[in-house]
Order: structure tokens, then C-alpha cells, then sequence
């Protein structure tokens, strides 16, 4: 067969339906062009960089890809069917262990396959992991100050119990990235114990490294930034462990990754499968080609808010389905009420049994690679590939400096994290980047679940965290919402400064429909005559009656005038304005400063 023929043979759309890029963008622009976003005078082909947005790396994502770029067929996911669901077990200290061990009992008769073990030298893992069949279920333990002597409890228990380990527990060293994350290790001693942790696991035939890359997401970094992360970390426990006599394929088979899945699902999927084409570059450089790169996704723990938490549940479903597309061979959702503290039973069950859905009723997991072939998530997975390798070479050269402490200097990549963080609290402050039930559609009357403090919520950056300082204090003064005109005129920017003033934790009075100046300045009377106030009506009747309104309001003892639109919008001076685009955080700040 030719291979005319054999393209004509894949084709799925009948000639009537075949159209040109040329039809797409004519037929796209024409929607542009009722919105607004094109002029009759642009060109149709102009749809591209309208549609197209920019990334925090700067990789711009299209709204479709195109046919005209070959993508190498190396390195694609290949896990078919289920994947592992691990769910997540603290045993920190302060953390009750009983309590925590009938958490993970219930899990895992629910459905969950292994758990991810945080603990510390104080944990007591016989307590913890009682009644769990450790040669059934994984154990992925996360130890960050006290890896050898949580691993060797574990061992002491196993011994105790006279069982063995699963194959694909992990002892879990990552002394990098507790040393990202600022924690009290010595650089030497901690590869040392590297080392001895590779061997000890090796003797026991499991694993023993985890490089985790939500050491770096945790404070902020960008999708690249957390693949180069993960690569560079990668490179050096590889060196760390040949250095000690390894070869590179028994290396390589220590090692598991552990990623953050966000609720941006192409980034996610494009993260994921980038992640293993460059891990396969590096095992090709090195040696033991061959070795299967295994991936741990966690659903992100800064994009969790514990306001509103129950739209986390959304969030989670978006990751873990990313996660799974993208190829993870285990996922852990955490529970939506994680970022309030120690999730409780329900938010677990909902946890474990979102992956259950995505698994055994929407079949997510029955093909190998779902989104391969798709030339949007090809181009986002070759182009997030070259420049996580970039941010590799970038780590590596540093680390090999002059000035590097303990070998690496960590310095340089904690000021490009922070660099990223700064663009993506702006774009939140600006509410481009929305987060729902935070920025978007606040509602102060919520009662928000208690939950004891749970020591993993520190050391991250959380997104939209200004805003959740200022709704933890709530203004205690209420802004007069002074709306003009019938509820017709008034309802859309009324609705806006109402939303937008929710979002920084302050509320309003509503005047309600008003007739005139005198009326509207007796209502806001009425209500105690508060220092803000904040003009909500239509450009016509801002025009017909604005000034007149916020005379009156001033008269009757406004200070601090605010007007719902752009400031010329009526014919008398004002304090301050919020429209869409409006510096949202500085807006709130400063109104609560009048309020106060």
C-alpha cells in the first residue's frame, strides 16, 4: 500500500466535511469580528494571536494544532489500564497516628492501591501502618529530615511482622528537595545517607529515591521550571549512586518522580509526557536506555483554596484526569478540604473516588497515550520539552559554579520561582488568572469546615494567598452600595462591585432602586451613613444624575467616593474607580483602609 493510499484509508471525515485552515479562520474571525475582538479591516488570519495565550514560561499555547511538524514517536506514556491510586497518610509529628492509620485502612478498602507515607523520626509506623498488608500495598514513604531512620522503623516492622515489602515500595530520599525547600539538612551527610538508603533498598529489592518536583511547584514555579527541577535532580542522584558504584540502569531503577497536576489540563498532560522524553534523553546519554520512567502525579496543592474549598473537587477531577491522560503511573487527588487542615473521612472518600470514576466509568485509563496525535498537545509537549531541557542546562551550570554550597546553589533558581510566583499573583490581582470562590463569586456568608492543622500546608505558596489574608480578617465596616436608577440600569455593575468588594472581604448595604439624588442620599442615611461609598448604575443615568448623586452622598457625610466604571464616566470627581482589569488586590486594600 502506498502512502496515499494508507492516508486515505485513516481519514475519519467524509470529503463534505474536509475543510481548509483558510475555511477555520474565516469562519473564526467572523465570530471574532460580533464580539468585538476583530475589525472588519483585520485579516481572518489574525484569529491565531487573538486566541493564543502565553504561558508563565512563555510558550504560547494555540487554540489548535497544525499538521506541519513531525513529533518523534520516542518516549510516549505506555501505561494501559488502571493507574496506581495513592492516596496521601501523615504520620508527623502532632498528627494523630491511630487516628491516621484508620484513615489509611479505610482507603485502601475503598479502592486506594498504595500509600504515600509523610513521617519523621517520631512517627509511630507500627501504629500507623497496623493491619496494612505492606507486601500488597506499596509504601512510598516522605521523610524529608529522618529518611534513613523512617526507613530502617520501616524495615524493623517488617521484620517484626516476618512479611515482606511490595516491590514498588519506595524508601523515598530527596535530601534536594528538602534542601529547596529550606529545611535543616547538611548537604554531604544527606547523600551520604543517599547512598546507603540505594543500597538498603537494593539488598530489600525496592526502591529508594524520589525526586519530588513539587518541591519546586509548592513555591511557586512555572510548569518548566519545575521539569528542568525535576531533570537536574534527577542527573545529580544518578551521579550520586555511579559515583558509589551503581551502574546507570540499577541507578535509574531506584528513582521515581513525583509531579504536581494542576487544573490546567493541556499544561498538565503536555508536563507529563514532556517529562518522560526528557528523563529518556538523559538514561540514553548515560547509558541505560531501557528503563521505564516512573511518574507520581499529586494534584497541586497551591491551586487548593480554603475558601469555598468545595470547588476544589472540580479542580482535583481536572488534575487527576490530566494526570492520567498525560500517562502518570500513579495519581493522588488530594482531598478538597486539605488546604482548611488534616482532611477528614469524606473529603478522603471523595479523593480516592475520583479516580475510580475516571477509571472504571468514563474508561480514562483504557488507552495507552489518549492524547497522542493530537498536534496541539504534540506542540505544547515538544516545545514545554526544549525549554525544561534549557532550565536543566541553566541548573546544572550553576550548580557547578564557584559559589555552589554543598555542590549546589539554590539561590539563583528560588529567585527565578519567586520571579514566576510575582507574574502570577499579578495576573490573579488583576483577576485574569480567576480563582473561583476566592476572586470569582466570594461568598462571605460561608462557614468554612474546621479542620485540625495539618504541618504539610506549610512552606507552600498558595495561589491567590493575599486574598485569602484579607478574607481571614473580614472588614467590619460594610461599603454603601449606592445604587442609580431602577434594578434594571443598576443590576450589572451592582453585581460587579458587589463580587469584587466580596472578594476582599467586605460588604455591602444595597440601596436598591432609586429615583434621584435626594432619594438615594436619605437611603444611604438610613443605613448609618458609612465612609465609602460606591456608585453602581449605567453610563446613561451616570450621566443624567451621577454628579447630583455623589453631592448629595458627600453632603450627607461620604468620604470616600468609589464608582463602579471608568472615572469620566460621570461629570463630578471621585476617590477611586474599579472596572474590569482593575488592580483588584491594591483596589481592596485601599478600601479597607478607608473603611478602617
Amino acid at each position: 500500500m502506498n502512502d496515499a493510499a494508507r492516508d486515505d484509508s485513516l481519514r475519519l471525515a467524509q470529503p463534505a466535511d474536509a475543510h481548509s485552515q483558510a475555511e477555520w479562520e474565516a469562519a473564526t474571525a467572523a465570530v471574532l469580528r460580533k464580539s468585538g475582538r476583530l475589525t472588519a479591516d483585520d485579516a481572518d488570519s489574525l484569529v491565531w494571536d487573538k486566541l493564543t495565550r502565553t504561558s508563565l514560561d512563555g510558550l504560547r499555547i494555540a487554540p489548535l494544532g497544525l499538521p506541519d511538524t513531525s513529533f518523534a514517536d520516542a518516549a510516549r506514556p505506555t501505561r494501559a489500564g488502571a493507574w496506581d491510586i495513592r492516596s496521601l497518610v501523615s504520620g508527623l509529628s502532632g498528627v494523630d497516628a491511630k487516628a491516621a492509620n484508620e484513615a489509611a485502612l479505610v482507603d485502601l478498602d475503598g479502592g486506594v492501591s498504595s500509600l504515600w507515607v509523610a513521617a519523621d523520626e517520631t512517627t509511630d509506623l507500627a501504629v500507623l501502618l497496623d493491619k496494612v498488608l505492606l507486601d500488597l500495598a506499596p509504601i512510598v514513604l516522605d521523610a524529608p529530615l529522618g529518611a534513613v531512620k523512617v526507613a530502617q522503623n520501616l524495615l524493623a516492622l517488617i521484620a517484626e511482622r516476618g512479611a515482606g515489602l511490595h516491590a514498588a515500595t519506595n524508601l523515598g530520599a530527596d535530601p534536594m528537595g528538602a534542601l529547596l525547600r529550606d529545611l535543616p539538612l547538611a548537604p554531604d551527610e544527606a547523600f551520604a545517607e543517599l547512598v546507603d538508603l540505594a543500597r538498603l533498598a537494593q539488598g530489600i529489592g525496592v526502591r529508594a529515591i524520589v525526586v519530588d518536583a513539587t518541591a519546586a511547584h509548592d513555591l511557586g514555579a512555572s510548569d518548566v521550571q519545575e521539569l528542568g527541577w525535576s531533570v537536574a535532580v534527577g542527573v545529580a542522584y544518578l551521579r550520586a549512586l555511579t559515583e558509589a558504584g551503581f551502574s546507570p540502569a540499577v541507578a535509574a531503577n531506584l528513582i521515581e518522580f513525583r509531579f504536581a497536576a494542576t487544573d490546567e489540563q493541556f499544561p498538565t498532560i503536555a508536563k507529563l509526557r514532556a517529562a518522560r522524553q526528557l528523563w529518556t534523553r538523559v538514561l540514553e546519554l548515560s547509558g541505560a536506555e531501557g528503563v521505564e520512567m516512573r511518574i507520581h502525579a499529586v494534584s497541586s496543592r497551591p491551586m487548593l483554596s480554603k475558601y469555598d474549598p468545595y470547588v476544589n473537587m472540580l479542580r482535583g477531577t481536572v488534575a487527576a484526569f490530566a494526570a492520567g491522560v498525560g500517562g502518570a503511573d500513579a495519581v493522588t487527588v488530594l482531598p478538597f478540604d486539605s488546604a482548611n487542615g488534616v482532611p477528614d473521612g469524606f473529603g478522603r472518600r471523595i479523593a480516592r473516588n475520583v479516580s475510580h470514576l475516571l477509571i472504571d466509568e468514563s474508561h480514562v485509563a483504557a488507552v495507552a497515550d489518549p492524547a497522542g496525535g493530537s498536534f496541539a498537545v504534540e506542540q505544547l509537549t515538544a516545545d514545554m520539552a526544549a525549554a525544561g531541557w534549557e532550565a536543566f542546562i541553566e541548573l546544572e551550570e550553576e550548580w557547578t559554579g564557584a559559589n555552589a554550597v554543598g555542590g549546589h546553589d539554590f539561590s539563583p533558581f528560588r529567585d527565578r520561582i519567586a520571579a514566576v510566583s510575582a507574574e502570577r499573583e499579578k495576573a490573579i490581582a488583576r483577576r485574569r488568572r480567576p480563582i473561583t470562590g476566592l476572586t470569582e463569586f466570594p461568598n462571605l456568608a460561608e462557614t468554612l469546615p474546621e479542620r485540625p492543622v495539618d504541618p504539610l500546608n506549610e512552606r507552600v505558596v498558595r495561589y491567590g494567598a493575599s486574598f485569602e489574608a484579607l478574607r481571614d480578617i473580614p472588614a467590619t465596616t460594610k461599603v454603601f452600595l449606592a445604587t442609580i436608577g431602577t434594578v434594571a440600569q443598576h443590576t450589572a455593575r451592582a453585581t460587579f462591585a458587589t463580587n469584587l468588594l466580596a472578594a476582599g472581604g467586605i460588604g455591602v448595604e444595597v440601596a436598591g432602586a432609586t429615583a434621584d439624588a435626594d432619594d438615594l442620599a436619605g437611603k444611604y442615611r438610613a443605613t448609618g451613613a458609612p465612609p465609602v461609598v460606591c456608585l453602581a448604575g449605567s453610563d446613561k443615568t451616570y450621566a443624567e444624575w451621577g454628579a447630583a448623586a455623589i453631592a448629595a452622598l458627600r453632603e450627607a457625610g461620604a468620604t470616600h467616593v468609589i464608582i463602579a466604571g471608568k472615572p469620566d464616566a460621570v461629570d463630578a470627581e471621585v476617590d477611586d474607580a474599579a472596572s474590569m482589569g482593575v488592580d483588584a488586590l491594591a483596589f481592596l486594600t485601599a478600601t479597607r483602609e478607608k473603611l478602617a
